[in-house]
């Protein structure tokens, strides 16, 4: 049985093999508009409307996520230095706005712990009103990177560097539980055992309802019907009691502030875009739908914008509660990240007093099955380390350990990617060969350059000629070669030169429309090249 299933993720979101091969399709129909066609049905918000049971799952899994925001958004709240309702209500606006403006269907955006961990500075400098004038500005950079295009970076992103941010991010969601199972009475551990076994057990039994939401409400009956003390969502702090209202930043608007909020919104929107498109992309994944990036990422700068004004900290996608909304409770559509956000302001202010009963003895469990369920398990099977490249397991391991060692998953990925740019120029920059090539024609010599000519490439070039013992007159042939940048232009004049001063002409040739373009535009007029 799959991690999914054993977290509860409904059959029906599995298309079945043998019903669609039992439906012949016309002989000129393709797959692609069958895929288009799959992805409405899956992420349709009057398809699930229309159809009970998707309504129910999409219901379920947004009380699922709001019950685990809670303790969230109160942790973060503490790591930014600000009071729990700062980031309750954050959550409650960036879930809900989201659900309208972002561009991935059922993805979670909340308070995060990367977003808090940039803004706690200006919190502990300048206070509240400044941290509220950081995200505001913070979401306009996002939707101005969105309109610049930022999305279209994702394109860079190799898939060692997702493999690495996946089972980082599944380390880092396992690391945050271990607070919560340390210095703890001795009856939460067989709590959180009873919890595991009922979300890995339960779906053997039936999907109707998600195996974590079981859990969570089951061992809050029993403690308190048992009297039992252990922690539980109130001791992680109070919750606020009144609906979030409209609030204006109490700053001077003045070059002094700006300077001050400036470097950290901007942080904030780097982090949050970069967490939100890999959570995106991730999701994708797991779904087999496509996403909006552009979308998304004005949405998540909208989302900012409005939850500045109603007092929230800030947030961007959360991977966690994400992966409880589509991997746990196989949620697909928009509707379980709205409910996720109203059903969080019900619970956190109407509900107040049952929800700080809750034992985080559960939450754990739900996030510790979330862990297991995201981490690639493939990805360090020996077989496939064994089969796998060495650059692409180093750029994997490099994104693992620099997300783990910073706790910035923004961090890691930039790195992962850095790393995998350079091993790969390294592995192309030796595929280029320089060879001779046999001619009739006297007193001449012809070579032929293969391969990608770029500045990693092109540093040996002008070592793989004989300028001493080669005829009067030498070919170069670039048929069979690209010229890239203006190193090797550089490097081809520097062999040109190092004939003349031999007094030998050397002649370059066959070289493409683009790689002609450039060769003639910079020949003779770099810096160095002579």
């Amino acid at each position: 049985m799959s991690c999914g299933a054993c977290l509860g993720v409904p059959e029906a979101t599995t298309p079945d093999p043998g019903a669609l091969v039992s439906r012949p399709a016309p002989a000129a129909a393709t797959t692609e508009p069958a895929r288009f066609s799959h992805e409405e049905e899956t992420t349709s918000v009057l398809a699930a409307l229309r159809s009970p049971a998707k309504l129910r799952t999409e219901v379920l899994a947004g009380l699922v996520v709001a019950l685990a925001l809670i303790p969230e958004a109160i942790s973060f709240s503490i790591i930014a230095g600000v009071d729990p309702r700062v980031g309750l209500f954050a959550s409650f606006t960036m879930a809900v706005s989201i659900a309208f403006l972002g561009g991935r269907p059922a993805m979670i955006s909340a308070a995060t712990g990367a977003i808090a961990l940039v803004i706690a500075p200006v919190v502990r400098d300048h206070g509240l009103d400044y941290l509220l004038a950081t995200v505001v500005l913070g979401g306009l950079i996002q939707v101005v990177l969105a309109l610049l295009g930022v999305a279209r970076l994702m394109r860079f992103v190799p898939r060692s560097v997702m493999v690495g941010f996946v089972n980082s991010l599944a380390i880092l969601i396992f690391m945050a539980q271990l607070p919560h199972l340390i210095d703890v009475p001795w009856l939460v551990y067989p709590l959180v055992a009873v919890a595991l076994a009922v979300i890995v057990l339960l779906p053997r039994v039936t999907t109707a309802v998600p195996a974590p939401l079981v859990a969570i409400v089951g061992l809050t009956v029993v403690t308190v019907a048992a009297a039992v003390a252990v922690p539980t969502v109130g001791d992680e702090g109070a919750l606020p009691d009144s609906l979030p209202g409209l609030v204006l930043p109490d700053v001077p608007f003045t070059l002094e502030t700006l300077r001050v909020i400036a470097p950290y919104a901007l942080a904030m929107a780097l982090v949050g875009l970069m967490e939100s498109l890999m959570t995106a992309k991730l999701v994708d994944e797991i779904t087999d739908t496509h996403s909006n990036k552009t979308r998304e990422s004005w949405g998540q700068g909208v989302a900012n914008l409005v939850t500045g004004f109603f007092g929230g900290m800030g947030g961007c996608a959360m991977i966690g509660q994400t992966m409880i909304n589509v991997k746990a409770s196989g949620a697909r559509t928009r509707i379980s990240t709205f409910l996720a956000g109203v059903f969080l302001l019900v619970l956190v202010v109407v509900l107040g007093d049952l929800v700080g009963l809750i034992p985080m003895a559960a939450l754990v469990a739900v996030m510790v099955m979330v862990s297991v369920a995201t981490f690639d398990w493939h990805s360090v099977r020996p077989s496939t380390l064994r089969r796998m490249p060495r650059s692409e397991t180093t750029v994997m391991v490099t994104t693992v350990a620099v997300v783990v060692l910073t706790h910035n998953l923004a961090i890691g990925v930039g790195v992962g990617v850095l790393a995998a740019m350079v091993l790969f120029a390294r592995r192309v920059a030796h595929l280029t060969n320089v060879v001779e090539v046999p001619t009739d024609v006297a007193d001449t010599k012809v070579y032929a350059v293969q391969g990608e000519l770029f500045f990693a490439s092109s540093n040996d070039l002008v070592t793989q000629f004989d300028y001493v013992g080669d005829p009067a007159r030498v070919v170069i042939d670039l048929t069979a070669a690209r010229v890239w940048d203006a190193s090797s232009v550089a490097a081809l004049d520097a062999v040109v030169h190092r004939y003349a001063q031999k007094g030998k002409t050397a002649e370059v040739m066959g070289l493409d429309g683009h790689s002609l373009d450039r060769h003639e535009r910079l020949a003779g007029h770099l810096t160095g090249a002579h």
